[in-house]
C-alpha cells in the first residue's frame, strides 16, 4: 500500500516532503494503542512556508492549496512514524484545520477540502474522515494554515 499510495500521490503531480522536525517541545506523531495522532503540520511549497491571512492578504485557493500541502506533510508524518509502511494506515479518523484568517472570513470548510480531497486521493474510502474546520486569528510562524490528524492504524 506505501508504494500504491505514493504511486497515486505522483500521479496527481505531487510527492512527499521530508518529514518537518518540530519546531518547538513535542513530538510530532505519537502511536497510542491503534491510533497515530499526528501534531498540527504548517503549509510548505518548495521549502517556503505557506504565510498570511485568507480574507485578508491570501485568497481561498491559496489557502486551499496550503491545506493540501499540510496534508502532504500528515502523510509523510504518518510514514515516518510507521517505519516506512504506509500499508499500516487502516482508516484517516479525524482531520483538525484551523485557517487564519480575517473575522469576515467564513469558508473555512472550503479550505479544509484541500487536505480532505487529498486524503481520499490518496486512501480512497479509507481516507474519509470526521473534520472540524476553524478560523483563528494567528498560526506559529504566521502560518495560512494548520492541520493535526487522528490515524487508525494495523
Amino acid at each position: 500500500m506505501s508504494d500504491t499510495i505514493e504511486a497515486k500521490l505522483a500521479d496527481l503531480g505531487l510527492t512527499l516532503p521530508t518529514p518537518a522536525a518540530p519546531v518547538a517541545t513535542y513530538a510530532p506523531a505519537v502511536i497510542a494503542g491503534n491510533l497515530l495522532h499526528i501534531s498540527g503540520q504548517l503549509p510548505f511549497d518548495d521549502g517556503a512556508l505557506m504565510t498570511g491571512r485568507v480574507g485578508e492578504d491570501r485568497d481561498l485557493d491559496y489557502a486551499a492549496h496550503a491545506a493540501q500541502r499540510c496534508a502532504l506533510m500528515l502523510i509523510a508524518q504518518m510514514k515516518a512514524a510507521l517505519g516506512d509502511d504506509l500499508s499500516r494506515v487502516v482508516r484517516v479518523v479525524k482531520l483538525g484545520v484551523f485557517v487564519n484568517s480575517a473575522g469576515s472570513f467564513t469558508d473555512q470548510a472550503k479550505v479544509a477540502n484541500g487536505a480532505s480531497e487529498l486524503m481520499i486521493a490518496a486512501f480512497g474510502d479509507a481516507g474519509r474522515h470526521a473534520r472540524s474546520a476553524v478560523g483563528v486569528p494567528v498560526l506559529p510562524l504566521g502560518a495560512v494554515v494548520e492541520i493535526d490528524a487522528i490515524v487508525q492504524i494495523g
